[in-house]
């Protein structure tokens, strides 16, 4: 199809909508494409003209909808540029995985599993339970539910080798996902103007959370095996940084995880210079070949700080981490916490402290695990048979990503563009790079909705990168 078939289409709906009432919902992209005889391609650039436009709005997994078109003159924010100075460089938009798309493009952008992976009826039976409760209308104490605090403390306590004391509950801050956690860490730890050694690649939230902080990024090269314990201990001597921010556990977008050697030369090197390692173990849930081994449980003597979240295991509606640190440094945290958010709500932390103690939710995990390695072998299957050029350099061990390299001079922005247009949205690598990225890079969510698309994802893919070779 033309450019003027796409023109065509957009102006058919154009005219549609000019008679349909705010809020009306339009027709599927499928039944467009048999209406106008044209192909999902050329539907989704013209639905995408309408959406620039800001004539009609996408709400995922719902559908398109007529936008409210005002008729009083745009307002003028102009005053605000003054006002606000420049930006932060990474502040300029919003990640690659947090955009909206069409209902019926193939997403392979999100940072989050699909609801069909989550404890759904036990989620909404300890919501249902923790409304009726008293943690409904009364304030949770700063450091959270006592009770949930033991549980974090348990978990862990429960990987600590004989010889190592184990975390108490005190030890435990309850906190409202894991990233105002890094922004406390950050704050309260590491301090404005002052260094943190960063993975490279790592999590793009980390890298926002310690930018807004006013810290100073120093990259430690990473792969999936871990960072070279010498280059991390270089680095610290090099900057006199006092915090190395890492995920030893599946880590986000790489999915490798560091070898115990790795793991125990690093904690010797932040224990001998004197410093923190800030351990985000957000995928400790999303293991499929391997089982979480947290650093901080071979700790006691408070070098490691560790986020873990429940946010990607039980539900992205219960917002609900935990920060176990020692010393001083919890004391830091707690008031950074406490001017920030004051507590976390109660009637969340009962909810979540529901679902993590019933015995169902060792079965869901038990579950969840072949669910991960199902989707994650199609996705990289399917990949290596259709986009083969887009290498896989490792298979994930867990998590939820595939990390894909694509031949050297491939521009992935525009990689992500074209796959875009055909209905397929991937992530472009360079966002998790704290420095320039080592090279063209996507990342593939393989725990998103209809795994059964995941061929259709990975031609689409293979086109855009034979397109853009040629």
């Amino acid at each position: 199809m033309s450019q003027d078939s796409t023109t065509r289409i957009a102006v058919g709906i154009r005219a549609w909508i000019a008679t349909a009432p705010p809020g009306a919902r339009l027709p599927s992209n499928r039944a467009l494409v048999a209406e106008h005889s044209a192909s999902p391609v050329t539907v989704q650039k013209a639905m995408r003209t309408l959406i620039d436009a800001g004539l009609v709005e996408s709400r995922p997994g719902i559908g398109t909808f007529v936008r409210a078109v005002r008729a009083t003159r745009p307002a003028d924010y102009g005053w605000q540029a003054g006002a606000l100075g420049a930006p932060p460089a990474r502040l300029s938009a919003l990640s690659s995985t947090q955009r909206s798309v069409a209902p019926d493009a193939i997403g392979l952008h999100s940072g989050y599993p699909a609801s069909d992976l989550l404890p759904e009826r036990a989620v909404r039976a300890a919501i249902s339970r923790a409304a009726r409760s008293s943690a409904a209308i009364t304030r949770s104490p700063v450091t959270g539910m006592p009770e949930l605090q033991e549980w974090f403390a348990h978990e862990l306590a429960a990987s600590a080798p004989s010889g190592v004391t184990p975390p108490a509950a005190r030890d435990v801050l309850v906190i409202s996902g894991s990233q105002s956690g890094l922004s406390s860490i950050f704050r309260a730890v590491v301090g404005p103007g002052q260094p943190l050694l960063i993975e490279s690649p790592t999590y793009w939230g980390a890298m926002l959370a310690a930018e807004q902080a006013g810290v100073i990024l120093v990259p430690v090269p990473s792969g999936p095996d871990g960072p070279d314990p010498d280059e991390v201990d270089r680095a610290l001597e090099r900057t006199g940084a006092r915090a190395f921010y890492a995920q030893p556990t599946f880590a986000n977008p790489m999915g490798g995880q560091w070898t115990a050697e790795v793991a125990d030369a690093v904690l010797e090197v932040v224990r001998r210079r004197g410093a923190f390692l800030v351990e985000d173990d957000w995928a400790h849930d999303l293991a499929i070949d391997a089982d979480p081994r947290p650093i901080a449980a071979h700790d006691d003597d408070g070098h490691v700080i560790y986020l873990r979240s429940l946010t990607k295991s039980v539900s992205p509606a219960l917002r609900v981490a935990s920060v176990i640190a020692r010393g001083p440094a919890r004391e830091r945290i707690l008031t950074d916490r406490a001017a920030e958010s004051m507590y976390v709500s109660g009637l969340l932390q009962a909810a979540a402290l529901d679902v993590v103690t019933q015995p169902a939710w060792r079965t869901h995990l038990k579950s969840l695990r072949p669910q991960l390695r199902a989707r994650r072998d199609l996705l990289r299957d399917s990949v290596r048979e259709h986009a083969p050029t887009a290498h896989i350099e490792t298979t994930p061990k867990g998590g939820l990503n595939l990390w894909a390299r694509l031949p050297d001079g491939t521009d992935a922005a525009l990689v992500v563009r074209e796959a875009e247009a055909r209905g397929l949205i991937i992530a472009a690598g360079d966002e998790w790079f704290p420095a320039e990225p080592s090279g063209p890079y996507v990342r593939l969510n393989y725990s998103s909705d209809d795994p059964g698309r995941f061929p259709e994802a990975a031609r689409i893919l293979g086109d855009v990168l034979d397109a853009v070779a040629g």
